[in-house]
């Protein structure tokens, strides 16, 4: 080897040893900020057991989950109601699930016009409540008259999403977009590409969610939490992979730790929400899929 060729080596070693350093670091770094990140659970209403929105409370209180996720429909008159059950208890208003009128994405005017209406007053309600935000679908298979999958619809829906995002800012909240998978949605399938269209929609009150159920769309949970990343992301439903039935009833599919990793190293601080049914003793199945929960959180 001469002294040229003896530099050019040294000078590559080094190299490769600075970036399997730099990678380390990072490597380090995302586990130590992992390891910092809380899983903040929340029930939607139909969750926990018990015949009165108090005992629902009690035995989610019980459990440890922070969140709680009603839906939209008569929102607005619910207000006091909610905050008033809440008073007191260590739970917060996570999402607000749909429950508007008509879909953004009609070309009839009428439904478009309850849509506005009935969304606008869902939103106003979510403020009210601190909540994170109405999800809300573009557009169901089955919903008509509707505008065609086209460049031209997908720009009328950022349009729209700017006002709708602009208005939510105001109220204090957000729109949050949800994937569906193919026999449910035609239009929005995968939560990188509900990201692209909030960046697109320019208005910081245009998120998006992942739901572990729809991700059967997705090749890679983890890809696909990171693919919206800490700026869009903004809620997350969880239900057994594959009846759609508390976490951990479906056995072996159900397993959320790459998903739960993505969550974990984007520092993602807002809710993780059960929408989902169960075939067993409501109460039973429910702590269990808490505890599985916990479980994989820890092993992320």
């Amino acid at each position: 080897m001469n002294r040229k060729e003896f530099f050019q080596t040294s000078l590559l070693g080094a190299a490769s040893i600075a970036a399997a350093s730099t990678g380390l670091t990072a490597c380090c770094s995302d586990k130590k900020k992992g390891a910092d990140v809380k899983l903040n659970l929340s029930f939607q209403e139909g969750i926990a057991p018990g015949e009165s929105l108090s005992e629902k409370l009690d035995f989610m209180e019980n459990l440890g989950i922070v969140g709680f996720e009603p839906g939209g429909r008569g929102l607005a008159g619910r207000v006091n109601e909610i905050q008033q059950a809440l008073n007191g208890r260590n739970i917060k208003v996570s999402a607000i699930c749909a429950g508007f009128d008509g879909f953004i994405l009609s070309e009839d005017p009428a439904i478009k016009a309850a849509f506005d209406a009935s969304m606008r007053e869902i939103v106003a309600a979510a403020g009210e409540l601190g909540s994170v935000g109405v999800i809300m679908v573009p557009a169901f298979n089955g919903q008509q008259p509707c505008m065609p999958h086209t460049q031209a619809t997908r720009d009328y829906l950022c349009e729209q999403l700017h006002e709708l995002g602009e208005y939510a800012v105001k109220c204090g909240t957000t729109v949050i977009l949800e994937p569906l998978n193919r026999r449910e949605c035609f239009y929005l399938r995968l939560v990188a590409d509900a990201a692209a269209i909030c960046r697109d929609a320019q208005s910081a009150g245009v998120k998006c969610m992942g739901d572990f159920w729809h991700m059967q769309e997705e090749t890679s949970d983890y890809a696909a939490f990171m693919a919206a990343g800490a700026e869009y992301l903004q809620h997350v439903h969880m239900a057994s992979r594959g009846q759609r039935i508390m976490p951990g009833e479906d056995g072996d599919k159900d397993v959320y730790v790459d998903g739960f990793r993505a969550l974990k190293e984007i520092g993602y601080d807002k809710y993780v929400s059960f929408e989902c049914g169960t075939k067993g003793d409501r109460a039973t199945t429910v702590t269990a899929a808490v505890n599985l929960l916990r479980e994989q959180w820890e092993n992320a």
